[in-house]
């Protein structure tokens, strides 16, 4: 028997790269059932075809393989994960939760703000700011705010990520206990959780949002000031230009009415300002969806941006006092 040493290693290695290529892989199989050759090997180089490592092989009469290369590992396939497709008619229907971190006093400290938003009125149900994301202080805000809100069963949905917190059992046992659907968003896909994706940009863009907390305590009485604007001081866009506030008490419609009258007062006074006629005040949609399907009207039921489709652009023309009047 021939013995392998070093040096024939080495000749074996400068003949493969004579004909062309690297030593083979040794992740790599026979290239084709047909081929006889022990040392069936295959490389696939740059702008050329697969070629046997063996100089007698059958499995081609010129002497090339005609199967292709192949590893040993097998390939990860990733189970396909459903779209999410939840629709809210009204308040307390639909919730959104997430945990975005705060930067601390120095370097590599965090502190990490869970916020639960009803996605019809965008209205900030519940947060908690804490040194740690522990699926225990999440069901801690997930039970006090559900009871707070007097949530029965089976009347609400709540959406996340596929967080740690998020997935964890003692989560899933709390909203199986008090009779929540639990829907979660698909891997590396941010378009699923828009609504709490799009409120903590709303927070962090603020002027008063500071680069970092030099405390727990000031993280949290900032956040009592932030969410506090955001649900009854900001007027929302996707609403309406009416306050989340005023979206999930049911004061929608009386807000309305006050701005048509305050409309109407300014076009008979100058009617010469409206081109298009009376001035009606914007819409709030009748639904809310994440990731709606196909066949859904993005006008009736607008789609997962914040863009207010019954806005009119002649409410824009009136005067700073008349325009604050409007939005009081």
């Amino acid at each position: 028997m021939r013995r392998i040493t070093a040096a024939s290693i080495r000749r074996g290695r400068r003949a493969h790269a004579g004909r062309g290529g690297p030593w083979p892989r040794r992740n790599a199989r026979r290239c084709s059932p047909r081929c006889t050759s022990r040392a069936s090997w295959i490389w696939r180089r740059p702008r050329s075809t697969p070629r046997c490592w063996t100089r007698g092989s059958t499995s081609a009469p010129n002497g090339r393989c005609t199967g292709s290369w192949l590893r040993t590992t097998n390939l990860l396939r990733h189970p396909r994960y459903a779209v999410p497709e939840l629709l809210a008619t009204g308040p307390n229907q639909l919730w959104s939760w997430d945990i975005t971190k705060l930067l601390g006093p120095a370097k590599w400290t965090y502190y990490y703000l869970y916020v639960i938003l009803d996605v019809f009125s965008r209205y900030v149900v519940g947060w908690m700011v804490a040194h740690q994301e522990l699926a225990s202080l999440a069901t801690r805000l997930l039970e006090g705010t559900c009871a707070r809100e007097a949530i029965t069963p089976g009347q609400l949905t709540v959406h996340a990520d596929r967080g740690s917190s998020m997935t964890s059992k003692p989560v899933a046992l709390l909203l199986a206990d008090l009779g929540i659907t639990k829907t979660h968003a698909r891997p590396h896909v941010s378009n699923d959780n828009p609504f709490s994706e799009s409120q903590f940009k709303t927070l962090k863009y603020r002027p008063a949002f500071p680069e970092r907390f030099g405390s727990l305590e000031h993280a949290r009485a900032v956040g009592r000031d932030l969410f506090a604007w955001y649900n009854h001081a900001h007027h929302h866009a996707g609403l309406g230009l009416l306050t989340p506030a005023d979206v999930h008490h049911g004061r929608a419609e009386e807000r309305r009415a006050q701005r048509t009258t305050v409309l109407a007062r300014a076009y008979a006074a100058h009617p010469e300002r409206f081109v298009h006629g009376v001035p009606t005040p914007p819409m709030l949609p009748p639904a809310v969806w994440i990731n709606p399907p196909k066949e859904i009207d993005a006008q009736h039921c607008p789609r997962t941006n914040d863009r207010d489709p019954g806005r009119d652009g002649t409410t824009l023309k009136l005067d700073g006092a008349e325009l604050v009047e409007v939005l009081q």
